[in-house]
């Protein structure tokens, strides 16, 4: 005996009785709509949602709606009577996708097994389609979880590698804050240039950790007062390569290494470690060389006192092209001088503001509509 449920069933039949016919029996267990025509058909199949399908089939425009029942409704199993026993309809039907095959004449009985089968396969599919849709759903806010513990993550390391550049840089006074100075102006500066959100994510790692390198730079030579010989020199142009050997093997920093590497290269060929040319230097590390410039000429040291913006804007302007880009000069350039100065100011003032330096750059975009050079 069949258990009556709430599946919905369609039966499209073109002759009234035997339409009147199957919906009068199939309706004592199930919830059945009755189509005239394979226009009303469509528009039911259209809006409804059925789990089982009864069709009869006889001519081009019944296969046509096949066709159309198939793409309106997927999950829908569909039972086709009919009075064609060619073996080459019934394969073609199947092809199509087609549930199942009644030929005329054939008993209400048989027709009620066929509609009890294609019910349970389109459940079982609909059961796949939850299932699925609930594990994608659970895939996603697992990755969600996932972000956010691995930014977590980096936020760890951020601040160990943070504190771990403010140890380096007591060894050597005359870079103290040199760093967070750097990784306040490159973020500007490629915000001017058009870097997407990971090539700045990249920059801005690259420029904190640059010189992490000199932690294999001995003290004698790293602190040395006087100007450095040949050989001392020699060594001090390795903590490029070093930096890069520290950082290559922590996965998410390995665009930061490529800033670490390439950051004393020069647009013109004549840089270290490895003389690399124009273009053939990352841009991160050709928009980190500029900022760094520009910080080590408007910086105080013990014995001297830093540049002006105006003379440290006209020796970039002279070194472009030679040491520099001429495209990221043509940037720097594009920046009002207030930026400048207010990010240097900014930056000296650090542990006293709770303004993060990205949060200073992004105020100072949003601030200009348009950028022009002041000088």
């Amino acid at each position: 005996m069949i258990e009556p449920t709430d599946a919905s069933v369609l039966v499209c039949d073109p002759h009234e009785k035997n339409r009147t016919t199957i919906v009068k029996f199939l309706s004592a267990n199930y919830a059945c709509k009755a189509a005239a025509s394979f226009t009303e058909a469509s528009e039911l199949v259209a809006r409804g949602n059925f789990a089982a399908m009864v069709l009869d089939s006889g001519d081009a425009e019944s296969e046509d709606f096949i066709s159309t029942a198939q793409f309106l409704a997927p999950e829908t199993s569909l039972i086709v009577t009919s009075a064609n026993e060619s073996s080459r309809f019934v394969v073609d039907a199947f092809r199509a996708g087609v549930f199942d095959v009644l030929l005329k004449p054939f008993e209400l009985e048989e027709l009620e097994e066929s509609v009890v089968r294609a019910i349970a396969k389109a459940e079982s599919a609909r059961s796949r389609v939850d299932y699925y849709d609930r594990l994608e759903a659970e895939l996603i806010d697992g990755a969600a979880h996932l972000e956010q513990a691995i930014m977590g993550i980096e936020s760890s390391y951020g601040m160990t590698l943070k504190a771990l550049i403010q140890a380096l840089e007591t060894r050597d006074a005359e870079t103290h804050g040199h760093s967070e100075r750097v990784v306040t102006f490159s973020l500007r500066l490629a915000h001017e240039v058009g870097l997407d959100k990971d090539q700045k994510r990249d920059l801005e790692l690259g420029a904190m950790l640059h010189d992490i390198g000199k932690i294999g730079v001995p003290d004698a030579i790293l602190r040395k007062p006087a100007k450095l010989n040949k050989r001392e020199w020699d060594k001090m142009k390795l903590h490029p390569v070093q930096g890069h050997r520290i950082l290559r093997s922590i996965p998410f920093l390995d665009g930061a290494a490529t800033v670490v590497l390439q950051h004393h290269e020069r647009w013109d060929g004549a840089g270290y470690p490895h003389q690399l040319r124009g273009d053939k230097i990352d841009i991160t590390a050709r928009v980190f060389a500029v900022a760094d410039a520009f910080d080590a000429m408007t910086s105080d040291r013990v014995y001297s006192k830093g540049r002006t913006f105006e003379d440290a804007y006209k020796e970039l302007q002279r070194c472009a092209g030679s040491q520099f880009d001429p495209g990221v000069i043509e940037a720097f350039n594009a920046v009002p001088a207030s930026d400048w100065e207010i990010l240097h100011e900014r930056s000296l003032q650090e542990k006293k503001e709770s303004k993060s330096f990205q949060a200073v750059v992004e105020d100072l975009v949003r601030s200009h509509s348009h950028f022009e050079m002041v000088h």
